[in-house]
């Protein structure tokens, strides 16, 4: 891959780990497409403290996100923990600086789609997917979900659905990202590369 090569940008926030375990799974679906690479992106956390700032690259992790990552990319996979059935504010405040974006129509007609961990196994997972397209909507994106021709949509008693990959963290010990969720992050990942690169045909 070269400096050239189109990207899907999988833009996300995590804050115990889980979310960035299925954007790495989502990595994965976009590295069986030729042509095309996973680009891993974070954004920093939010706090009512005005006055610190962070260092542009985290310790460990993605590295931060810039708006030029996402008005460059060929498509988007947008993750977030659920903050009562809506996206969390990390999430929320990045996208709120993309004005400039939008009014350029830089991510018009490039498929996107949505991912999520949540405490409780019905927590929210699939509001948080829905309310996170709404953006993607204002941006002119191609929103794409999950068909039940992924067997794995059936046959999961986690995460999974129909609008996007999901985990289920649990509320104590964390849960690991199980070979269900695995399979709908990986499918999703695929699917919208498969996508970007024929939009951009």
């Amino acid at each position: 891959m070269t400096d050239q090569t189109p990207y899907l940008l999988i833009l996300y926030y995590s804050r115990n780990g889980q979310t960035a375990e299925l954007a790495s799974q989502i990595g994965r679906g976009v590295a069986r497409v030729t042509g095309i690479e996973a680009r891993l992106r974070s954004v920093p956390p939010v706090s009512p403290d005005t006055e610190s700032t962070l260092p542009a690259v985290p310790d460990t992790g993605a590295p931060y996100a810039s708006k030029a990552d996402l008005a460059n990319c060929a498509g988007l996979a947008l993750g977030s923990p659920t903050r009562f059935g809506n996206m969390a504010a990390p999430l929320k405040h990045f996208l709120d600086t993309t004005g400039d974006l939008w009014l350029s129509g830089a991510l018009a007609g490039k498929p996107a789609g949505a991912f999520t961990s949540t405490g409780s196994l019905h927590g929210g997972q699939e509001s948080t997917l829905l309310t996170m397209m709404v953006p993607l909507l204002h941006h002119g994106m191609v929103l794409s979900g999950l068909p039940y021709t992924e067997k794995a949509l059936g046959e999961t008693s986690t995460g999974g659905t129909p609008y996007g990959p999901s985990h289920w963290a649990g509320t104590g010990e964390q849960l690991p990202v199980s070979d269900h969720e695995k399979q709908l992050c990986q499918a999703l990942g695929e699917r919208l590369a498969r996508l970007a690169l024929k939009l951009a045909a």
